[in-house]
């Protein structure tokens, strides 16, 4: 697979600003992230209750990876989401479906909305330009999330954005020297590139 972790990827949205996307610093982004993910709404991220260096720790980690990936996404230079990629084959999901080659898994949590409060059409052009980014490289045939089965409002979100629903699951728990991941029943969806890309 072609490994394009490490780029900035940018986009102009009509109406909305530019969102650009590049790889998360683990220490100078910490405030930030710890922020949005100690945030209630944040609960099925499932880093409510850590301190700021642990969650520190959790992205220094992941950024010696080479199988995934953090990204901090910016609207008009503020920070607006974070994208999480992986290969479902080195990680606990690809226990659970047929991983096909050219998958990529997908984390999004987006940010609280910013002065003004919530907009129309806020996370769809984020999520747009988020699909455009994982999908960037040829290789790259179809999407995979899994969102917590009771994260209803994260499943519609995605099936508005074109997901289509898979089977619903338990992800095993993890239990190694640097992660831990509880046991997590979650509802997988998927985006075909031809669904995000028509015409193409």
């Amino acid at each position: 697979m072609t490994d394009r972790s490490e780029e900035t990827f940018e986009q102009h949205v009509d109406g909305f600003g530019t969102v650009r996307i590049r790889p998360l610093d683990p220490v100078s982004d910490a405030d930030v992230v710890h922020g949005w993910v100690s945030d209630e709404r944040a609960a099925f991220w499932g880093m409510n209750g850590l301190t700021r260096d642990q969650v520190a720790d959790i992205y220094t980690h992941m950024a010696g990876l080479d199988t995934h990936h953090a990204h901090l996404v910016t609207r008009d230079g503020t920070p607006a989401a974070l994208l999480q990629t992986y290969e479902p084959a080195a990680d606990r999901v690809g226990e659970c479906y047929d991983a096909l080659s050219g998958d990529l898994g997908v984390h999004v949590l987006v940010g609280p909305p910013g002065p003004g409060g919530p907009r129309p059409g806020w996370t769809s052009a984020l999520l747009t330009v988020m699909t455009a980014c994982a999908l960037r490289a040829p290789d790259r045939r179809r999407l995979v999330v899994d969102p917590d089965v009771r994260n209803t409002k994260a499943i519609a979100r995605f099936e508005r954005q074109g997901f289509v629903r898979g089977p619903a699951v338990v992800l095993p728990e993890v239990d190694l020297p640097d992660v831990y991941l509880p046991e997590k029943h979650a509802q997988l969806a998927f985006l075909e590139r031809a669904v995000a890309f028509p015409g193409h």
